[in-house]
């Protein structure tokens, strides 16, 4: 089984340019392939799309926290 998978991967084209992932970690060639994946991940088994929407909220709450936090200059 094993000697199979290392088998099979051999024929498998490696990309050396491309998008990758940050969630799945596969390389895409192309941008809109990427966006396509996180939109779809779900029916792949991948989680992508959570993944992203999380980010987006910690950075969010990151950037509110900084607002906060920077001194009020008053005119």
């Amino acid at each position: 089984m094993i000697q199979d998978i290392l088998t099979t991967s051999q024929w498998q084209p490696v990309l050396q340019h491309g998008y990758q992932c940050m969630s799945c970690c596969r390389i895409f060639p192309t941008l809109w392939l990427v966006k396509t994946q996180i939109q779809h991940s779900s029916q792949e088994g991948y989680s992508c799309n959570r993944f992203y929407c999380r980010l987006n909220a910690l950075g969010e709450k990151e950037l509110k926290a900084q607002e906060a936090a920077a001194p009020k200059v008053s005119m």
